[in-house]
């Protein structure tokens, strides 16, 4: 069960992170509308790391690299990213789907260049899987 509750943890709130995405009003601009998302995350995240017995996010801080400030630029991207994917017109299974596969392949190219992790046949044969179903999908 340890190795499988964050994998259901994301799948979990990637299904709500969706939804709410493309249930963001159209009349909205996006970046107005992850203030209020932001300012909620920070709450809970707070609100979590003492419940789960954090004792001083000052130590904390002083233990940061530059990753959490890079992280919250992407953060940004990937939610704004969302909705305007959404308001496109993308449906909730395919958009999703199609910015999956991508970056499943881009991952890899990134795994193997920066992290030296191996590309294997499988990833190979998974990657052909990924293009063959964007293209079925995208046709």
């Amino acid at each position: 069960m340890n190795l499988f509750w964050p994998i259901a943890l994301i799948v979990l709130s990637n299904i709500f992170y969706n939804v709410c995405s493309k249930s963001t009003p159209a009349e909205i601009s996006p970046f107005a509308s992850l203030t209020v998302t932001y300012a909620i995350a920070a709450v809970v995240s707070g609100a979590l790391y003492f419940a789960l017995g954090g004792r001083s996010l000052t130590a904390e801080y002083h233990l940061l690299n530059w990753s959490a400030a890079v992280l919250g630029v992407a953060v940004v991207g990937l939610e704004a990213g969302s909705i305007y994917m959404y308001k496109a017109g993308w449906s909730i299974g395919t958009g999703q789907l199609v910015y999956s596969s991508i970056l499943a392949i881009c991952l890899i190219a990134v795994g193997h260049l920066f992290y030296h992790e191996a590309v294997t046949h499988g990833k190979m044969l998974g990657v052909l899987i990924c293009m063959a179903g964007l293209y079925l999908i995208c046709r």
